[in-house]
């Protein structure tokens, strides 16, 4: 462990903060603009729309923020830790011509499983990880914890309590019990876990380590390609891995890449290929060659292996890094992680550098198209689930961790096809999701790639208007409790259960109609029109705007006309004949979300609704299902075993079905997003709160972001978290970003210059710092009574006297015409202090206050 301190400068990050934006990002989208996805899996062309929009796309428009070169792509030569789908103990290392290498550690359980993909259930503890790879820590482990002492427990609960259970469920317990007891023990005794470290050095460098957490730990170093291209690894000494390999984009561009490790390992050994590899970790016969090399470590606790690696044009030369010195390196990287990152103060600012680790986990890289994008859970790009609404609300929680990362995720969506149609809230989630990327960063080529793709979406979507009246109907499907909600990622809401189909002629969709005339699907329509109609505005199509404005109005007249049932004072959906679907569940709300709802519609639906513990309300929000509805929780309700109430049989850990009560992040974000743009700010902060509690819950204790949530507390399978297969969901990250951008965010319903910071209802003092937003880095603390914002690291405004939240804020003292709306809870004196200005003080009153100077 001997020798001197190497000192390795730790870079910014692997982001280029002065390239330019323009042709670096040209999307291959940009050239087949109009391309989406069919229920049938056919391709639509956009008719001719994108030449509409590229001679609109020079007009003047508002402005949106910030320069768009803030948010460049990476540029290359760089390193990326935790690079690949559900493979999180390695990197990948780019070079010019994108010559491709990747390293990793690995381990191999008890029963001789080489942990080296679907890593999800591996995954022990997720430590600090940025957006740019300057740290990156998780703890790595032989257990998936399928088996823990609370399965365990409910199967002597079952044991307990036979009269809650038929016979046949009590005899599968009682020989379920002390197998499982059996297995559980084994595991608890032959669990092996490390601690994984990496940081980005420099340019298409990074250091790493491995520190055993356990005795008798055996970890691989290796070193291989990460997609199989043709390359050459070869050991080189005791302690190095040397390798070649051509660029995958400019072929006369020849990478070169060296590992050094710190120890010297056990044994190195080379591979044919990385299929041969695995077998040679897993025991097995194998073939020896020159396609990958692995180094095997024995560990004890305590112990550490670490190395450094570098890929380059020229071969890199030989580190002399000790791990004393990477381990230094990596303390270092540690320590300055919240330098220039998402974090905070208070249960909201731990909830947002939470909601950083657990976003920059997720980034991945898509091979195919050379960009970042964030994985929605369990798979990659391009999947069915990446083309849907999922990553449409990941681009939208990335905005808030790396924009650059945000946009390239949104790039690459359409690089693969763009949204399902078979999913009809794809496009207006993607649409939104472009006008967020918009109003937060300013990146104006965005609209310009999404705008015709669009466009062709929304033309297609009335063929589900069954009677012509104005307002969609829910697509066919034939199986009851099949996916009938599908169509709006509602899988199995039991609202959809009783449709009948509707046949008719024609159309760009095989689906046939239905006769089930569907708030939530009219409320994307009205937000989709809405969006489309800001987009246009800016490029400068004013027939559009006006087209798809008259739209959105349309349908708030029908809307209110036709789908709110005066006796319930809910937005409903209803048949054909009439007759009401009587089904309580959260879309109720989603008309604020498309700006549909009437002002008094919208405060009813809080008051007697959201806010009654009987229905939405309680700890664990918002219910898939109200409470007090007949659907809720049907499957089974134990009521002597009440810490596993709603256990459905031996052996499965659902804790409420999940579409009859389970908590979803994307609808509690989008119930959010409609409460702030009709301005209930305390019923606002009230969901954001109780949501972050649910996901520190399950984070803090559990170590997962699960893809959705118990929605009664008490119950012990899996604490808060329902759902093992979907530990590391990013859509989950939705519920700290609530609060998070309770202190501050765009106002995508608002002024496109302006945004909005402060809260009336997040309880104690919070602080979110380093918030990416229009250019910016801003950093807000709310307090009872005394709330600050600051702006690259000076404060430009102070408020004292009581709560407040200011809307459409707009500091501008080069151009004049600063403004801001306040709603403040007491009497406040807010001073404004921009650089380059005269600093402005006011003396507002309770309540809501336009202040311009």
């Amino acid at each position: 462990m001997a020798g001197a301190l190497v000192t390795v400068p730790l870079a910014a990050g692997a982001l280029a903060a002065d390239a330019s934006t323009g042709a670096a990002v040209t999307s291959t989208a940009a050239t087949t603009a109009g391309i989406g996805a069919t229920n049938d899996g056919t391709t639509a062309t956009n008719d001719g729309t994108a030449a509409a929009v590229a001679q609109v796309a020079g007009a003047a428009g508002t402005g949106g923020g910030g320069p768009e070169d803030d948010y460049a792509p990476r540029s290359l030569p760089f390193a990326l830790p935790g690079f690949k789908e559900q493979e999180f103990d390695g990197a990948l290392l780019v070079g010019e011509g994108h010559a491709r290498f990747s390293l990793a550690f690995n381990m191999v359980t008890p029963q001789g499983r080489v942990l080296d993909d679907n890593m999800v259930p591996w995954i022990k503890r997720i430590g600090t990880v940025t957006p740019d790879g300057s740290y990156y820590e998780i703890d790595m482990t032989t257990d998936n914890r399928n088996i823990t002492p609370e399965t365990i427990g409910a199967l002597r609960a079952v044991l307990a309590h036979p009269e809650d259970w038929s016979e046949a469920e009590v005899a599968k317990a009682r020989e379920q019990l002390p197998v499982q007891e059996a297995a559980y023990e084994a595991a608890v005794r032959d669990t092996r876990t490390v601690r994984l470290r990496f940081s980005t050095t420099d340019d298409g460098e990074i250091v790493g380590s491995a520190t055993a957490l356990t005795d008798d730990t055996e970890v691989f170093l290796q070193a291989s390609p990460p997609w199989a291209e043709p390359s050459t690894y070869r050991p080189e000494g005791e302690r190095s891995i040397v390798a070649t390999s051509a660029g995958v984009r400019d072929a006369s561009q020849v990478g070169s890449f060296r590992l050094d490790s710190t120890e010297t390992p056990e044994e190195t050994t080379g591979y044919a290929n990385v299929a041969e590899l695995l077998k040679g970790l897993a025991g097995k016969e194998y073939a020896a060659g020159e396609g990958a090399v692995a180094q095997r470590y024995a560990l004890d606790k305590g112990e550490t292996v670490a190395f450094q690696a570098a890929v380059s044009t020229e071969a890199p030369e030989r580190s002399r890094l000790s791990t004393r010195d990477v381990t230094r390196i990596l303390d270092r990287a540690e320590a300055r992680a919240d330098d220039d990152t998402l974090h905070g103060r208070g249960p909201t600012g731990q909830a947002a550098t939470y909601l950083r680790d657990a976003m920059s986990l997720n980034d991945n890289w898509d091979e195919k198209y050379d960009r970042s994008f964030v994985m929605w859970g369990l798979g990659g790009g391009g999947d069915d689930i990446f083309l849907g609404w999922d990553s449409a609300w990941d681009a939208i929680t990335e905005l808030s961790v790396d924009p650059a990362t945000a946009l390239d995720h949104i790039r690459d969506f359409y690089d693969q096809k763009g949204p399902r149609y078979d999913q009809l809230h794809a496009g207006p989630m993607h649409t939104y999701a472009a006008w967020r990327a918009y109003t937060r960063t300013g990146d104006r080529s965005i609209l310009e790639l999404v705008y015709p793709i669009m466009t062709r979406y929304i033309e297609r979507m009335p063929e589900f208007d069954t009677d012509q009246d104005g307002l969609l109907e829910s697509p066919w499907v034939e199986e009851r409790r099949g996916g009938r909600g599908n169509h709006l990622g509602l899988d199995d809401s039991p609202q959809y259960w009783n449709y009948v189909e509707v046949p008719r002629d024609g159309g760009t969709d095989t689906r046939e109609n239905t006769n089930l005339t569907d708030v939530a699907l009219n409320s994307y329509y009205g937000l989709m029109a809405e969006n489309l109609a800001q987009m246009a505005t800016v490029l400068g199509d004013t027939a559009g705007a006006e087209r798809y404005a008259a739209l959105h109005e349309r349908l708030e007249v029908r809307m209110n006309e036709h789908l709110w049932n005066e006796e319930r004072g809910l937005y409903l959906n209803r048949y054909l004949d009439g007759s009401w679907e009587p089904t309580n569940t959260p879309t109720v709300f989603y008309p604020l979300f498309g700006g549909l709802a009437t002002p008094e519609r919208a405060e009813i639906l809080v008051r007697d609704h959201l806010e009654n513990p009987e229905e939405y309300g309680g700890e664990f929000v918002i219910p898939s299902v109200a409470r007090n509805d007949p659907a809720f929780c049907a499957g089974r309700a134990n009521e002597s075993t009440v810490a596993y109430r709603y256990f459905q049989s031996p052996g499965e850990e659902d804790s409420c079905e999940e579409w009859q009560g389970a908590a979803w992040p994307p609808m509690n974000a989008t119930v959010y997003d409609g409460l702030k743009r009709y301005g209930l700010d305390e019923a606002a902060a009230e969901v954001a709160t109780k949501s972050t509690a649910m996901w520190l819950t399950s984070y803090k204790e559990i170590g997962w972001f699960p893809e959705y949530f118990d929605p009664e507390p008490g119950q012990v399978i899996n604490s808060v978290a329902t759902d093992t297969a979907w530990r590391t969901y990013s859509w989950s990250n939705l519920m700290p970003l609530m609060s998070t951008q309770e202190l501050i965010a765009d106002e995508p319903w608002g002024d496109a210059d302006g945004f909005r910071f402060g809260t009336l209802g997040l309880p104690g003092t919070n602080t979110v710092s380093e918030v990416p937003l229009k250019g910016h880095a801003w950093s807000v603390t709310a307090g009872p009574r005394t709330t600050t914002l600051e702006r690259d690291g000076r404060t430009v405004v102070r408020a004292e006297g009581g709560r407040i939240v200011a809307r459409d804020v707009v500091l501008d003292a080069v151009r004049g015409g600063s403004s801001m709306d306040v709603t403040t809870t007491a009497r406040t004196t807010i001073t404004v202090t921009v650089p380059g200005a005269r600093p402005h003080t006011f003396h507002v009153t309770k309540g809501d206050t336009h202040l311009t100077w």
